[in-house]
This record gives structure tokens, sequence and C-alpha cells, in this order.
């Protein structure tokens, strides 16, 4: 999202991420959007970007540099625009459906041409899920597929979604789950060389440190013992292909029409994030969705991206982004402009769903920053 530095090295043709693995619930409260508010996301597939309309601000604006993931959002919104709670959930691929093509026919009005054009052209993903058919998604797909069973039999992949007491799940892990099968397969496939080359572009790797199979392991253990699994969807997508007995905030019933009530004050652009806010017009931020566009940055990027995010705000802006490999957190030089709100975001992370990150991050402006 910092143009002069992502565009040289990453194909945008194609769909990364199918669906946003941030949970939009710590998202949510750490932003803590008030009815009136301007806020700006990073559109990813859309479903944050959607969760953040259920609070009633009077203006969510979506950056993507890719058309392929604005597609993946003008397509949710001609769904919710559309479709029944059920039916979205069909074509998202959350429950199992065989109309997923009527469904996108009766959303395809509502697209523009070059969205539709992008989607008729995919009609193996329409049947597949939209949001199955990311380079991330294929990813826990070939994970699910090829590599739990040689770990896992299906019995075992069910109790562990079963969830239970904290002394179950603890239980559970450590005497049945974390074989040595699960730890050497585990470190193989989400080693950086293999993701790198099948879940997302090697060169989002530039600027992490370190080993990377370790740290998501020990998150995957946090996850499914501290939390339950049993009100994870993200645990369940990974490793059942779909949403069981726990849905993301933007898809579960209850959100649906307090979504669909405000897609009006939804905008969104092909555009990197440094050009928006070089040319916003005066407009104001409110709240920031910022993903984890920093950790793709050098440090010095990502220093004047923060500058640039800070003057386009106001005195109580808050800022909530995602650290999964590489650190990212207000340098000191600007400690007169934004600071760290460290116990709200740490109390978050302990409660994240989405697993893998190892930090969560949120920060406000204040006075004199402007």
């Amino acid at each position: 999202m910092f143009k002069r530095e992502t565009l040289p090295k990453v194909d945008y043709s194609t769909i990364r991420y199918a669906q946003c693995w941030e949970d939009a619930d710590v998202l949510l409260e750490a932003l803590n959007i008030q009815p009136g508010d301007t806020c700006l996301s990073i559109a990813s597939a859309g479903d944050n970007t959607l969760a953040m309309l259920s609070k009633g601000p009077a203006r969510v604006i979506a950056i993507d540099l890719n058309p392929a993931q604005l597609a993946c959002l003008e397509l949710r919104v001609a769904a919710y625009r559309e479709l029944s709670h059920p039916e979205l959930l069909e074509l998202v691929g959350s429950t199992p459906s065989n109309q997923r093509e009527i469904l996108y026919r009766r959303c395809r009005p509502h697209l523009s041409p070059r969205v539709c054009d992008f989607w008729d052209a995919r009609p193996a993903d329409i049947a597949t899920g939209i949001g199955r058919v990311g380079k991330f998604e294929r990813y826990f797909t070939l994970f699910r597929q090829r590599v739990l069973p040689l770990i896992h039999a299906q019995p075992c992949i069910e109790r562990m979604l079963a969830g239970g007491t904290w002394e179950e799940r603890h239980n559970f892990y450590d005497q049945q789950w974390d074989t040595w099968r699960w730890q050497l397969l585990f470190r193989i496939f989400f080693s950086r060389f293999v993701m790198g080359r099948l879940g997302r572009d090697p060169s989002f790797f530039d600027y992490v440190e370190g080993g990377v199979a370790e740290r998501i392991l020990a998150r995957t253990r946090y996850a499914t013992t501290a939390l339950n699994p049993a009100h994870n969807p993200y645990m369940q997508w990974i490793l059942t292909g779909q949403h069981t007995t726990a849905l993301p905030y933007a898809l579960r019933p209850e959100n649906f029409e307090p979504i669909r009530a405000n897609l009006d004050q939804l905008e969104w652009h092909c555009q990197s994030l440094d050009d928006f806010l070089d040319n916003r017009n005066g407009h104001i931020i409110d709240c920031y969705n910022l993903s984890d566009i920093f950790e793709y940055m050098s440090p010095d990027n990502y220093h004047q991206l923060l500058q640039k995010l800070v003057q386009a705000g106001r005195s109580g802006s808050r800022l909530a982004y995602w650290n999964m490999l590489a650190s990212r957190s207000r340098p000191e030089s600007m400690a007169q402009h934004l600071r760290p709100l460290s116990e709200l975001a740490q109390q978050l992370h302990l409660a994240d769903k989405a697993f893998f990150y190892s930090n969560f991050v949120v920060e406000e402006v204040y006075d004199g920053a402007s």
C-alpha cells in the first residue's frame, strides 16, 4: 500500500485474499467507531470494511491497490443488497450450496461492468464459493486436504473443533494433538519458503527476521487451548473449509441488516494509501483499519506513511493494525503526535481469534498532530 515499494514487487492481477483474515471483533473494539465518523479501511476481501458499516459511520473509504480485491468487495456489497442472510453464506462458501451461480446472477445487476467481466470469467470460483478462491485460502485448502490427513484422523479434528473447558482443551492438545507429525509437518508447511511460494507473495517476507513456523506454531497452540475452537471461525475454516459453529463478524445474522442499512456510506478506490492521503481533499479520518500493511514496508517507508496518516486525522483518531512476522509500532520520533494504547491492544490481542498474528497495535492521535 506504499506505492513506491509494493508496485514493482507484487502481482496484483489475482485474488490474494478471498476473506479477511483479521478478527473484526478485535478491530471494532479497538477503533470504537461512532455514528458520524469517517473511516478508512484496507479493503482486502471486504469483510472487515463491511463490518465497520454496522456501527453507523458517516463514511467508510476502502482502499486497495489490487483491483481483484475490490472486485471481491463489490460482489459482497451486491450480495448484501440482493440476497438473504442464508443466501449470502452460501455464496461465500460458509455453508454448502448448489445454487451459487443463480445467486451470482441475482447480484450481477448491482455490479460495475468491469467487475461483471471479472466474475463472469470465473464461473468455477463462483461455484466453489467466493470466500475460497484466494491464493491464501488455496494454501489452507492444500494444508487441509494434503497435509492434515497425514497428521490426524477426522474424529480427532472434530474433537479439536468441539472445544470444551480450558482444562479439556489443554489436555487434548498436549496429549493427543501435539504429536511429532504435527510439529514436523507444520514447521515445513508454514515455513518462510513454502508460505512465500504457496500462500503469500515472497516479497511480503522482505522485512521478516527470525523463524516463521515456530512463531505461528506457538500462536496456534494458544488458539486451540487458551481460546475455544468452537467459537473460532478462522480455525474452523482452516480445518474444515467452511464455518461450522462460528461466523466472523460481518457474516453473523445479527449484523446483516445493520451492514445492509449503511451500504450507501461505503466507497472504494483502487490506489495506494499514500496516493489517497496526498489527494484526500481535506477529509479528516477518525478511524483507520490498516490490516497488516506496515510489515511489508521498510521502516523508513512505514514511518513516512504513518506521518501522513496522523496528518489526515484529528485528536482522538485511532489507528489499528496487526504485526504477523515483522515488528511495527510508532517510533519514538512521533511520540508528540501519536500515543500507543498498549493496555487496550494487549487485552484485545489475547482475545484475537485470527490467531497467527504476533501483535496487535492500537495508536491514537492527539493534540498538536495536525
